[in-house]
């Protein structure tokens, strides 16, 4: 039997699994808490020497508006200052899940307070100051919408890791490695190119054999007939070519080794959202989603109330007011279920990409090889961490395997066991 645990590559494995825009999403969800808390003491401050109680209540409810904005931030924070403490197992990653849930709670709390606040205004009508009230709305609204645009761009900031060169990155759907049958064992060849500059990688499965660069070479054909020759260079477990590999990776490859000579056919493919690249649901950053979602839910009842407000004052149709109000409730109880149902099975550790899954399945079983056990689950914004369980009948290690999935760029933390009777 064998084990590996590790990232794909040596250059990935780590245990910091934050998103690449943590720090500017932290960034600015500070910035929309100073925001809010300006405009609360302002509200608070005017109403209280004004004499205006919608002022002042409308401060108050800007105050649990940051309050809620403060869990995110507090999130990102604590995640980053802890993100290499051994003490967390895989890392700060899923922190953000937990704030997005908190907030999910008190976005749920929220809604049943406004909606409890409307059906008491429904049995026992209360005189509106329309005057104070309408402006008040709008200004909430204003603060909403800059609060939005502070946080808005978060969807594109969940996926990526840190790598130290940057490089075009494509799909090749299962032609990015082939596998030859030399004297020695297997040998499998492989397009590198996980956030690196595309080279050749060549893993061996007897990594004792004794080979060295002047017995390796490697030569590609393209459909025009131009001609490429790569040589190699000793890597931790592998050879690697010294040259890149341009652009497109559609080309006959021969590789010479110790005297032989194989032949493969490596394809360019499109990209596809089932393989390399994870669902949206595995690159979403929670953290700042809850932020955004707030600030919106924020922004929908000052429209709601806007709308009543104006309604009621020109029709004298009290009734607007409350209905906005339950209207507004609504809204906000569905996001924040939503919230809580995506948050919650991140934090249960359900698969967050089955597609992904079921792909990485397909692409380790495509030569005969059985997968026992499979489990994916998420570990941070873009982070995937993976076990697997392989019976093969062939001799073939875990490291085989790995480079099998080096296409998978979500793939942070993996943990390969073979099993088998050629396996050692």
């Amino acid at each position: 039997m064998s084990i590996d645990v590790s990232g794909i590559s040596e250059e990935r494995h780590s245990h910091v699994f934050l998103g690449t825009g943590h720090e500017k999403n932290e960034r600015k969800t500070w910035g929309v808490i100073v925001l809010c808390t300006i405009m609360m003491l302002v509200e608070i401050i005017g109403g209280s020497m004004f004499g205006s109680l919608a002022l002042v209540a409308d401060g108050m409810h800007m105050s649990t508006h940051a309050g809620a904005m403060l869990i995110a931030a507090l999130a990102y924070t604590y995640a980053r200052r802890h993100a290499t403490d051994s003490r967390f197992v895989f890392g700060t990653g899923k922190l953000g899940d937990l704030a997005g849930f908190t907030s999910a709670i008190v976005l749920a709390m929220i809604a049943l307070l406004i909606g409890y606040e409307a059906v008491v205004r429904f049995l026992s009508p209360v005189p509106i100051h329309f005057r104070e009230a309408i402006p008040i709305a709008v200004v909430g609204l204003l603060v909403n919408i800059v609060s939005a645009w502070l946080l808005s761009g978060h969807e594109h900031d969940g996926h990526g890791h840190s790598h130290g060169v940057k490089g075009k990155s494509h799909d090749h759907e299962g032609e990015s490695q082939q596998q030859f049958a030399t004297d020695s064992g297997y040998a499998d060849l492989t397009i590198f190119e996980q956030g690196v500059p595309p080279r050749f990688r060549l893993i061996l499965s007897d990594p004792g054999i004794a080979l060295d660069a002047h017995s390796l070479e490697l030569e590609t054909v393209r459909e025009d007939g131009s001609r490429q020759v790569f040589t190699f260079a000793k890597r931790a477990g592998c050879w690697e070519s010294v040259e890149e590999i341009p652009e497109p990776h559609a080309f006959e490859a021969h590789l010479r080794l110790e005297g032989r000579e194989y032949s493969a056919r490596f394809e360019e493919h499109s990209h596809d959202a089932a393989h390399g690249k994870p669902a949206t649901a595995a690159l979403r950053d929670n953290s700042i989603r809850s932020a955004y979602v707030h600030v919106i839910a924020d922004a929908v009842v000052s429209i709601l109330a806007i709308t009543g407000l104006v309604l009621a004052r020109s029709f004298g149709w009290l009734w607007m007011d409350p209905l906005a109000g339950i209207v507004g409730a609504c809204v906000i109880a569905n996001w924040s279920y939503g919230l809580l149902r995506d948050t919650g099975r991140i934090l249960l550790d359900m698969c967050p990409d089955t597609a992904t899954s079921a792909q990485l399945r397909r692409t380790i079983e495509q030569d005969g090889d059985e997968v026992k056990d499979l489990h994916l689950w998420r570990l941070g914004p873009g982070h995937l961490g993976a076990i697997i369980s392989v019976a093969t009948a062939k001799p073939r290690t875990a490291r085989f395997y790995r480079a099998l999935l080096l296409p998978y760029k979500a793939l942070s933390h993996v943990t390969v066991e073979v099993t088998g009777p050629s396996a050692p």
